[in-house]
């Protein structure tokens, strides 16, 4: 019996690995000759790079850039060697995150240290990039990471027009030349799960800016200054990605990449299974593991548990898809009819959320629970 373990993290008390080793202790005093497999699972958002960087033997890059109120913050990203592959989350250099919400300023947050970030990340070597956008704290469009790639932004007399929102009206010419070189041979794969335009009723400032601090009475300002930017990107670069879908994550932080660093938008649960090359394991498998803290209704919504579940029914019918979970709602029946055959919950008994959460306690739960359900298989 093969058995193929990715599961998500239980947030508070087991990382993806954690849980996933877990489940292959449970497994080996259940099922003692089975042959297993863990691999990482994330959803390109919050805990990504810890997952693959565990995961794939990656390495941890610590390093300070510029936050999004310009101030410098300490973060990380994730480097696998072998690929020359960086995993990054822009929400580790501007995200809301980092802000207070008396601090929250769409007109003058920045992306600038997530540009950085990818900067430094280039120098190493890298050459392969996933990150990831959620999160953020800014309505820049980009250009605060374009410009510390090198990309200069201008007004109609020649000065820089500054960071934040409020310089995207300014934008009158745009500068590539002293980009970094480097950029020609970078591909970027961006985890992105929206489908908003960047401008419009529909587009960054209009949906995701309310959430950044835009008020009412800035929205149409802001989505103005939004569409000078697109145009001069259009006339510049000579193609127009306003409405494609995705364009708007971020804050036009989508827009971006896609414009001007040949990027691909994908879907996060997407992007993630294909790094961890989870379909080649799954081509012999018997039965696979999933889940995550909390199985209900919105993880049939196509979260990562379930991206996992439809791949391996795709790769084949037969195989059997069983998730483990902290808790389980009343309507996570819907996973049923999303590629999970049967989930389990692993509290035990009566215990408060903060006894349940302990990693010790979730680690033994999860062994247990995993033990009885392979001694009955």
């Amino acid at each position: 019996m093969k058995v193929v373990i990715a599961i998500d993290s239980l947030k508070g008390s087991l990382s993806s690995m954690e849980a996933g080793y877990a489940i292959e202790e449970g497994i080996r005093r259940g099922k003692p000759g089975a042959q297993v497999v863990v691999k990482p699972l994330a959803d390109g958002g919050e805990g990504t790079t810890d997952a693959l960087v565990e995961g794939l033997g990656g390495e941890r890059v610590d390093i300070t850039v510029t936050g999004p109120l310009g101030k410098p913050v300490s973060t990380y990203y994730g480097y696998l060697p072998e690929s020359k592959t960086a995993i990054i989350e822009m929400a580790q250099a501007a995200g809301i995150m980092l802000l207070t919400e008396q601090e929250k300023a769409p007109l003058r947050t920045t992306t600038y240290g997530v540009g950085e970030m990818i900067k430094d990340a280039i120098l190493k070597g890298c050459r392969n990039f996933i990150i990831g956008i959620g999160g953020s704290a800014t309505n820049d469009g980009g250009i605060g990471m374009l410009k510390a790639l090198g990309f200069q932004f201008s007004d109609i007399d020649g000065k820089d027009v500054g960071e934040g929102g409020q310089a995207l009206g300014r934008v009158y010419s745009i500068d590539s030349a002293n980009q970094l070189k480097e950029l020609a041979n970078c591909h970027f794969r961006v985890a992105c799960d929206v489908n908003n335009p960047l401008c419009g009723p529909n587009g960054a400032t209009y949906i995701f800016g309310p959430q950044k601090g835009v008020t009412e009475k800035d929205k149409e300002k802001l989505d103005q200054a939004m569409k000078n930017y697109a145009l001069a990107t259009a006339q510049t670069i000579g193609t127009d990605h306003q409405e494609t879908p995705g364009a708007g994550a971020a804050g036009g932080l989508g827009f971006a990449f896609l414009s001007y660093l040949g990027g691909e938008l994908v879907s996060g649960v997407s992007l993630i299974l294909e790094a961890i090359d989870l379909k080649g394991e799954l081509k012999d498998a018997d039965l696979v593991i999933t889940g995550e803290g909390c199985l209900d209704y919105q993880t049939a919504m196509g979260k990562a548990p379930i991206g996992v579940a439809q791949l391996a029914k795709e790769v084949n019918e037969n195989i059997k898809v069983i998730a483990f979970a902290g808790s389980v709602t009343n309507d996570a029946n819907a996973c049923n009819g999303a590629g999970v055959d049967a989930f389990f919950p692993i509290v035990r008994g009566v215990t408060t959320l903060k006894e349940a959460m302990e990693p010790q306690n979730a680690k033994e739960n999860m062994v247990a629970t995993v033990e009885q359900v392979f001694r009955l298989l």
